[in-house]
């Protein structure tokens, strides 16, 4: 049996906790409100919108970061942080401070200086003596509003292989979406050469002139290498203080900056691309949701090996009542969350979150439905995406005439319309 014979058999079964990932602590930047999600980000940062039918974006790099082995993360937080809180409380608050073990909250208290977070850069930077005080040898820096699986022991073993001060991960994307990412170039040995942060003319990929290398804005520093440069970044006056904008470029010409491909940490690959999305618009995260409803989807949550860890109320099983012909409850195609009724009513390819009611006579195709919604009797609702605490009047219909629904909802490019308690005149009492 070969060497790379011998690495898939390894990748079958759970890795290892090394060395290097007890030696690192994790820092997930979930301060952003994420604009682009229009009003699911009103009341709650983008790492908070809820996804998949019981999780929240921000379990992802949670998640990957229990499974990799690493147990000492921060979260960095800052605007409308307070439904993210509630959730890290209730759901991850297992790890064990006995064992050195934590996931610490790390809100903007202007430690440093009378101010907010103004970059990624200075999050880091002002947290930097809380860093200091658990003394890592590594710190693993990660966005939380990304929903993949990735194995980042794979990527800590690549950057101490390859002696480098800072590790980037990268994955292929489409030129056309050049300016939503850092775009790099690479020599042979993976070295990045060249970064420009949402260029306007991109360079492309060498092989593809269609494809760009994009930064993943994920990074592995060696711990007393970040101190220096976030000193340094600190202290520069024309700095926008960004991991993208100003400390990557400074660093290329001066030290030593890798490249990690994702296709090689990638965890419980479906298909042949690996899968990472950034549900960063309306459109996006619909389509990220329906794909979940799909028969093979890309992203399996299915996954024992590698499961997705949330909090999770305690409800009952899903019910499906009514056996009528003008009257039946049934759900097709679609993924259903605990504690829902459909009740005399018909789902077709949607995802239901938990505690959502469906009453009698109503469809439901297509559609985003969040926790805590209550759809009334003879509504219609298609290509839907449908906030927290929702209560859908009898009668209506939505999906079907865009100009209508522009009046009152928000409708995307795409056709996906946005319904939120407020379009509907409602007050949630649900925390975000």
């Amino acid at each position: 049996m070969d060497s790379n014979e011998d690495l898939s058999k390894q990748k079958e079964y759970p890795r290892f906790v090394s060395l290097l990932t007890k030696n690192t602590i994790a820092l997930i930047l979930a301060g952003g409100r994420g604009s682009r999600l229009q009003h699911l980000t009103d009341w709650r940062a983008k790492p908070a919108v809820p996804f998949g039918g019981k999780f929240r974006i921000i379990d992802f790099p949670l998640s990957n970061c229990l499974n990799s082995g690493i147990r000492r993360i921060g979260v960095v937080t800052q605007y409308k942080a307070h439904s993210l809180i509630q959730h890290l409380q209730r759901g991850w608050g297992f790890l064990r401070g006995e064992f050195n073990e934590f996931i610490d909250l790390m809100p903007a208290q202007q430690r440093i200086e009378a101010e907010w977070y103004k970059g990624t850069a200075d999050a880091v930077f002002q947290n930097m003596d809380i860093l200091r005080n658990y003394a890592p040898e590594f710190v693993l820096i990660l966005a939380g509003d990304h929903i993949y699986k990735m194995d980042y022991g794979e990527m800590l073993a690549a950057h101490a292989a390859s002696a480098a001060d800072l590790t980037i991960a990268c994955i292929e994307v489409p030129i056309s979406e050049s300016k939503s990412f850092g775009v790099m170039s690479v020599d042979e040995y993976q070295r990045v050469v060249a970064f420009d942060e949402k260029p306007d003319n991109p360079t492309p990929m060498p092989d593809d002139p269609n494809r760009i290398l994009a930064s993943m804005g994920i990074y592995i520093f060696n711990a007393k290498f970040l101190y220096e440069q976030l000193i340094r970044d600190a202290d520069d006056p024309n700095s926008t203080h960004d991991f993208g904008h100003n400390i990557i470029p400074h660093l290329l010409s001066r030290y030593r900056v890798y490249a990690h491909r994702f296709s090689e940490s990638c965890v419980g690959v479906q298909n042949s691309a690996p899968y990472w999305r950034d549900v960063g618009t309306v459109d996006a995260y619909w389509e990220a949701n329906m794909e979940l409803a799909k028969i093979s989807p890309d992203l399996n949550l299915y996954d024992e090996k590698w499961p997705i860890w949330t909090y999770q109320a305690q409800l009952p099983p899903a019910k499906f009542v009514f056996d009528e012909d003008n009257r039946r409850g049934m759900a097709v195609d679609s993924m259903v969350s605990g504690g829902c009724i459909i009740s005399g009513a018909t789902v077709r390819r949607s995802l239901l979150f938990s505690d959502v009611r469906v009453n009698a006579n109503s469809e439901v195709t297509d559609s985003v439905i969040l926790p805590h919604v209550e759809i009334a009797s003879h509504v219609k609702l298609n290509k839907v995406v449908v906030d927290k605490g929702c209560h859908i009047p009898e009668g209506m219909e939505i999906g079907f005439d865009r100009e209508k629904d522009a009046q009152r909802f928000y409708v995307t490019d795409r056709g996906v319309t946005l319904v939120t308690p407020e379009m509907l005149g409602q007050y949630i009492h649900h925390v975000r």
